[in-house]
């Protein structure tokens, strides 16, 4: 059996997933799952690339990974989305720890982030670790509409060499994925019961800016650590004030659809 196999989701990121693929070409296998929505040049260079890959109906992430582990043979998985890159420190790291025997059944990998062009040091991100190497028989994603998490089956260890995120260059680009990560989380709190309370519309939101410009020194991030602090915070409402109306209307609670 071979050692890893990078699980990568592809939708359209043309001008990034080249970057990721080839900052894992080390790995034994490298899986594309490409969004059959998918219709810039990001298709054609992860079949290049990639040592296979499968063009399916998109759902959501944590439907498109689980779908895809099972697949998977190597011990390892270490998922990588398009718009993420591994440093050379990192894939040393990696390798050095499949290679050794025993150890946990997964690992959190520090992120590090850009925002509108500029590495995010401060603002909480500069603590953004995510469980993106497991052992492939102990994790499955558990079933969320978005921001979904790997589930393993066993101790976790944490790895601070760092993996990089392009995130977003335009406000257009944002308010694109502002607008549905905002439904789909307050269809989740919907369907899971939550009720909206006038707090959440107004002193979370307020104490998601205090928290990241105050408590996480965002302020010293500059003029993107003060519009990234704002665009949180508004966030925050957004998605509490869409649960309000889901409540409102009375919808049917349940469907499966998101990130």
């Amino acid at each position: 059996m071979s050692n890893v196999t990078v699980l990568m989701l592809v939708p359209n990121a043309e001008d990034t997933v080249e970057r990721a693929l080839k900052s894992v070409s080390w790995a034994d296998d490298i899986f594309c799952v490409i969004d059959a929505r998918t219709h810039d040049g990001a298709k054609g260079i992860a079949e290049r690339l990639a040592t296979r890959h499968a063009v399916r109906e998109y759902l959501n992430a944590a439907d498109q990974r689980n779908w895809a582990l099972p697949q998977i043979e190597t011990e390892w998985t270490f998922v990588l989305d398009a718009d993420e890159w591994v440093s050379p420190e990192l894939a040393e790291r990696v390798q050095s720890l499949i290679r050794s025997r025993g150890g946990p059944d997964g690992y959190k990998l520090k992120r590090m982030s850009y925002f509108f062009g500029r590495l995010i040091k401060h603002c909480g991100w500069d603590h953004d670790y995510n469980l993106r190497l497991f052992r492939t028989e102990k994790g499955r994603y558990l079933t969320k509409r978005v921001h979904s998490r790997a589930d393993v089956q066993g101790p976790v260890g944490r790895i601070d060499e760092v993996m990089y995120h392009q995130t977003y260059n335009s406000f257009e680009e944002y308010f694109e994925t502002f607008h549905r990560f905002t439904t789909w989380s307050a269809l989740d709190m919907y369907d899971a019961g939550r009720k909206p309370q006038v707090r959440d519309v107004t002193l979370r939101p307020a104490f998601r800016f205090f928290k990241m410009y105050v408590l996480r020194r965002g302020f010293l991030d500059g003029h993107h650590g003060a519009v990234l602090c704002g665009l949180a915070a508004f966030s925050v409402f957004t998605k509490y004030a869409k649960l309000w109306h889901l409540t409102i209307s009375a919808l049917p609670r349940g469907g499966v659809s998101g990130e």
